[in-house]
């Protein structure tokens, strides 16, 4: 395919994080050797929100206020015919050449239906915290281990996206993961180890205020795509996962108040 690549990005809000909001908002519209469209997904009240997303060049979509996996879905249905698609948080941030590098690797591998990069995860202040590299072997284990692949950091063929089906909406924590091992079903998925995004990691982000509800959630999901014969056994590997996801998220945690203490 020639010609720039086409991204669909979907920013949900609800309009309470105005200044990380226009931080993530100008990340994507920094971003060079791609064609954008942006949507904003927001509740019809956040007047301030609607008008910063309407400054950078935004479609901006009402919030259907069915939560984030809805918000996400209503922010796809707005798309134009673009090849790839993105979601990102609204304190999240794109790095300079991210969808472009994202693309790339999605158009020159066959089959490859998501690409992924590094993401490190940054303050409040945007000083970074931590790096998630975890490479090739985040899709190899998501089936069954911890979710090493950051949303953030992602691109998703956009025809593979709706054969797939939309986000299910009755999940609140983890529904990435679902789409993402629905996604493993029908193709490749290519990582780099370039830093693409940047994850806020603050208290009160969804997956870190409530990480037990989280990997209970997480866990409930790669059930689901277990074979039938191994779902009664998932126990045996999942205290082992679980006891390593929260060791690895207290280390982060730790590491954000030493470089905040640091100043």
């Amino acid at each position: 395919m020639t010609g720039l690549p086409s991204v669909l990005v979907v920013v949900p809000t609800l309009g309470e994080r105005l200044d990380t909001l226009e931080e993530s908002l100008a990340s994507v519209r920094a971003q060079q050797g791609v064609d954008v469209h942006l949507v904003v997904v927001v509740p019809p009240s956040a007047e301030q929100a609607r008008a910063t997303a309407a400054r950078h060049g935004a479609t901006v979509v009402d919030d259907n206020r069915t939560g984030l996996s809805g918000a996400v879905n209503t922010g796809i249905a707005a798309r134009r015919g673009e090849e790839f698609y993105a979601w990102l948080g609204d304190d999240d941030l794109l790095l300079p050449g991210g969808l472009a590098t994202l693309a790339g690797l999605l158009r020159g591998t066959d089959g490859a239906v998501v690409a992924y990069g590094a993401c490190p995860y940054i303050d409040e202040h945007g000083r970074t915290v931590a790096v998630s590299r975890a490479g090739d072997l985040a899709a190899r284990i998501m089936g069954w281990g911890p979710n090493l692949l950051p949303q953030p950091a992602s691109m998703t063929r956009v025809n593979a996206l709706v054969a797939a089906g939309p986000y299910d909406e009755t999940l609140r924590y983890a529904m990435d993961l679902d789409m993402f091992l629905r996604l493993k079903r029908s193709g490749r998925f290519v990582s780099t180890k370039q830093e693409v995004a940047a994850f806020r990691w603050h208290a009160d982000s969804i997956t870190v205020a409530n990480r037990n509800a989280s990997l209970a959630e997480s866990e409930m999901i790669k059930r689901r795509y277990l074979p039938a014969g191994l779902r009664p056994v998932a126990v045996a590997w999942e205290l082992p996962v679980r006891w390593a996801t929260r060791l690895a998220a207290r280390q982060v945690g730790v590491r954000s108040r030493k470089v905040a203490a640091k100043g």
